[in-house]
């Protein structure tokens, strides 16, 4: 029977529903009570064996109060990777406060996901910050074996807000830190005993819910026997429907619970109509389950019916929406019929997922459609699915969601399917899984060659042209994140002499990765028109997902060529089209905003450039490119340089340099940017360690490829010149400037700004007054147009004096007196201690110095005087000098003094 398929509601949302509360179940308002008390509390922790009503009793709590906020998380036995539960933890969150969670959200779905404890705070914090209390409810908690998630578990439960409360249900005592809890009062308790009903409830059940006429003694018969276990006196009592010897079976009843749940499901199994034994059987293989889908496994078309009447016949079955389209099974009871169909040949369980495979496919519902493939060992249709969506997939930026499924098919299924290999290729490259990308690409290449040669001539092949193209884009993107422009561009025209006209989006990336070739090799003048071109392509072909990222790297190339204007033309029309596109959950406006929010902190708009981060910050919630973690941390690091907090900067910096992927698009090492702000902090001996892990010196190669670490060197130079008083530093930094500036000049107009404001600096500390104002003169041209501020604001006190002295020439007078004003104004000059003058009034003795060391090494006075044979009275007077020429009064004080001037 062919079953029609119809839109169904997404799966994935009934994870995160309460149970529904019916008003026909037995009440139990002693344990309301204890839940509620508990609430006021840190942890709860419902724990009991299968059937006793834990999710019930949760459902009845939850209705109590309606207007409780409640994040809800049912977990099964796939949440056991930590990312995938922290990520549906963090999900669950969002949806009871939508403000909650955006960071740490983004941090699971990064290529490297940052540890547990990160991720938490992240949350944490947010939820702080919440008036609102949250109750977070964890379902089923014994399905999670992970220690890595237990211990994430015990980390959340320490640091939880005061707003927050935790609710375990779990079939055993979950393994968080339980008796230190009980200790300090902050654990609520229920087990099997405290949910086991009552003789009067048990009476309730059996005879208001299940509608049996059962006597008084029978009633406390079968409490005693199953101790007010929920599920045995459910079987129980739907083995006695029906029966008229109520006494006869009650007195027969017996045994464990193992004993008890097999007897009683093969009673209501057998006892039920043939029609019905048949459903539950076959659609037992379902973990949530929904009336056309149930059709598609039966062949009948009585699901949505069928399941409603085992709702109301308390069969087991659990709503979960408030509609009720979608349900489950009760765990134990699904348990036992999966094992009945398992161990039945008959039902061919296999062909039951392929059942509700093809159910899924028509339904458009192509994730759980491969899914249940997978499941049923269909990898051939699991292959033959993937292949149909890859292109997708790829386009939304899912990649770990292809290589999810990929690595669950066997190497040769993959291989034989030459277009999945090439796919497979590009959702290895966000992984930075660049060897295995390549592996995969040769076995499609092998592949194309094998078609190619027994191709009949003449003859055009598309599918041979559609894999040999995507071969060749694949490659081409390779060799560009690995920096062999020369293969990239080999490969890029490739592509574009062998894919099919009508295949715009790939020949569109292979136009890109041509016009990325003159940006790699420095040649932004060309890289533009180049770029400009492709994404105007991208635009007149539709595929707007693709037009808004190649936007935002032609806003991110406009500011590297010095042109703030247009870098905002970029990123607006980049929002404008994901406006208009009528799909939210498209990736690309968070980068979009984290381009203007660069562009106004370029401008020194701190308001703007920190309300376009928040609005980036929240929009990568649920639009998250792999590399926009990287950039989201990298803008919050520029805003905390910004407003003087380096330390913050640092860490955000360290952040970014974590989620860093060979990419397409040239970028500014992390690394370096990270040195730039630890000198600004003052840090230079960290700094000089970075330079020389580089191999970094004055007399280096230049190329664009290094430009942005040899301007951070430069500046190290410049620093070291203002504390040792030697030009020896300035000029050799004046000399790497000049190699520098031959390489940028007429190619990268951003990059000589930059270069002539620090050959300004650096005549200025040799001296050279005149040559410092003519340099500086023309770096204020090459701003003034653009309304730069950051750059000139970031160099702090020296270049004051050069302002000044524009002021008096008049060369760009208005823009050079608003610079100082606005440095007046924000006190950039007194930040950075990286500019400080850092000379002493009056220098050290030798023999201060060396007491100081001794100091910091931690000897006291009478240590030091032993070690050094003088008297404690001279050591006293030698560390008063030194105190009083460091402008200190304590030790501490001293030895952070001395350490910050090089003197230790």
């Amino acid at each position: 029977m062919d079953i029609e398929a119809a839109p169904a509601p997404a799966l994935l949302e009934t994870r995160f529903f309460p149970p529904a509360w019916r008003g026909g179940l037995v009440r139990r308002p002693r344990l309301v009570q204890r839940l509620e008390r508990g609430a006021q509390g840190r942890v709860t922790v419902i724990s009991a064996r299968a059937g006793a009503g834990k999710t019930t009793l949760l459902g009845e709590w939850l209705a109590s109060k309606p207007g409780r906020t409640v994040a809800w998380l049912s977990l099964d036995r796939g949440d056991g990777d930590p990312g995938r539960f922290l990520e549906y933890v963090v999900e669950a969150l969002r949806r009871a406060h939508p403000h909650v969670g955006g960071r740490a959200l983004a941090m699971v779905r990064t290529r490297q996901p940052y540890p547990a404890e990160v991720v938490l705070t992240a949350v944490l914090n947010d939820a702080a910050a919440e008036a609102t209390p949250v109750v977070l409810v964890l379902d089923d908690y014994h399905a999670v074996e992970s220690e890595a998630v237990h211990q994430a578990m015990a980390f959340l439960i320490d640091h939880m807000p005061r707003q927050m409360h935790l609710v375990l249900a779990s079939r055993a005592d979950p393994p968080i830190p339980i008796a230190r809890l009980r200790s300090r009062g902050d654990l609520t308790e229920l087990r099997s005993a405290d949910l086991a009903f009552s003789t009067d409830e048990a009476a309730a059940f059996l005879k208001d819910t299940m509608g049996l006429q059962v006597s008084a003694d029978d009633i406390a018969a079968l409490e005693r026997r199953t101790e007010g276990w929920i599920a045995g006196l459910q079987l129980a009592a739907l083995s006695m429907e029906g029966r008229d010897d109520h006494g006869a079976f009650v007195a027969a009843f017996a045994g464990n619970d193992r004993y008890i749940v097999d007897y009683l499901l093969e009673e209501v199994l057998h006892r039920q109509p043939a029609h019905v034994r048949d459903f539950l059987l076959k659609t037992s293989i379902l973990d949530r389950l929904y009336g056309p889908l149930c059709d598609a496994l039966t062949g009948r078309a009585d699901g949505a019916a069928t399941l409603e009447g085992l709702e109301r016949a308390n069969l087991f079955v659990v709503a979960l929406d408030d509609r009720r389209q979608w349900f489950r099974y009760h765990h134990l009871f699904s348990d036992v019929l999966r094992a009945h169909v398992n161990n039945d040949a008959k039902y061919e369980v296999r062909n039951l997922h392929r059942a509700a495979s093809d159910w899924y496919t028509r339904a458009g519902q192509a994730h759980e459609a491969i899914s249940q493939a997978l499941v049923g060992g269909h990898v051939e249709r699991a292959a033959e699915l993937i292949e149909s969506i890859a292109s997708d997939v790829v386009r939304a930026y899912q990649p770990l969601q292809l290589l999810e499924w990929l690595r669950q098919l066997p190497d040769e299924v993959v291989a034989q399917r030459p277009v999945l290999c090439a796919y497979y290729a590009f959702g290895l490259f966000p992984a930075g899984e660049m060897g295995a990308a390549l592996r995969w690409l040769d076995v499609a290449s092998r592949a194309a060659d094998g078609r190619a040669s027994a191709a009949s001539p003449g003859r055009p092949d598309e599918a041979l042209a559609l894999l040999q193209g995507l071969t060749a884009v694949a490659r081409g993107y390779h060799a560009m994140a690995t920096g062999d422009v020369t293969a990239t561009v080999e490969h890029s025209q490739r592509a574009l002499e062998v894919l099919p006209a009508d295949q715009h989006t790939w020949r569109s990336g292979a136009a890109l990765l041509l016009a990325l070739a003159p940006w790699r090799m420095g040649d932004l003048n060309a890289a533009a028109a180049a770029h400009s071109r492709g994404v105007e392509g991208l635009e007149r072909s539709g595929d707007v997902a693709l037009a808004v990222s190649a936007l935002y790297d032609a806003g991110k190339l406009a500011m590297w060529r010095g042109r703030l204007t247009e870098a905002c033309r970029h990123y607006e029309r980049a929002l404008s089209l994901w406006n208009t596109a009528g799909n939210p959950l498209m990736p690309g406006a968070a980068d979009a905003h984290l381009g203007l929010s660069a562009v106004a902190a370029e401008r020194g708009d701190l308001g703007a450039a920190a309300r376009h981060q928040h609005i980036a910050e929240e929009l990568a919630q649920d639009a998250l490119l792999p590399e926009t973690l990287s950039r989201l941390a990298a803008g919050r690091a520029r805003l905390h340089e910004l407003n003087g907090d380096f330390a913050a900067a640092i860490e955000d910096l360290c952040e970014a340099e974590r989620s860093v992927v060979p990419a397409t698009v040239p970028s500014v090492p992390m690394h370096a940017r990270r040195a730039r702000v630890m000198l600004f902090a003052g840090r230079l001996s960290e700094v000089e360690t970075w330079a020389a892990q580089q191999g970094l010196s004055a007399d280096g190669q230049v190329a664009f490829e290094r430009e942005y670490e040899y301007l951070t060197l430069v500046r190290l130079l410049l620093y070291r010149s203002r504390i040792n008083g030697s030009p020896a530093d300035a000029t050799a930094a004046l000399g790497l400037l000049g190699r520098l500036f031959e390489d940028a000049d007429g190619l990268r107009d951003g990059s000589v700004l930059e270069i002539r404001l620090l050959q300004a600096l650096a005549s200025q500390a040799l001296g050279d007054t005149e040559a410092a104002t003519v340099l500086f003169a023309e770096a204020l041209r090459l701003a003034e147009p653009e309304g730069y501020w950051r750059l000139v604001a970031a160099e702090g006190e020296p270049v004051h004096g050069l302002l000044r002295q524009a002021v008096a020439d008049g060369v760009a007078t208005a823009y050079a007196g608003d610079l100082v004003r606005a440095l007046r104004e924000h006190g950039i000059s007194t930040k950075h201690a990286a500019h400080e003058p850092m000379a002493l009034p009056e220098a050290l003795t030798a023999r201060e110095v060396e007491i100081l060391r001794l100091i910091a090494t931690g000897m006291r006075n009478q240590e030091i005087a032993d070690h050094l044979v003088l008297s404690v009275a001279t050591v006293k007077r030698h560390i008063a000098n030194a105190y009083g020429k460091l402008g200190v009064t304590h030790r501490t004080e001293a030895v952070a003094r001395a350490n910050e001037l090089r003197l230790i």
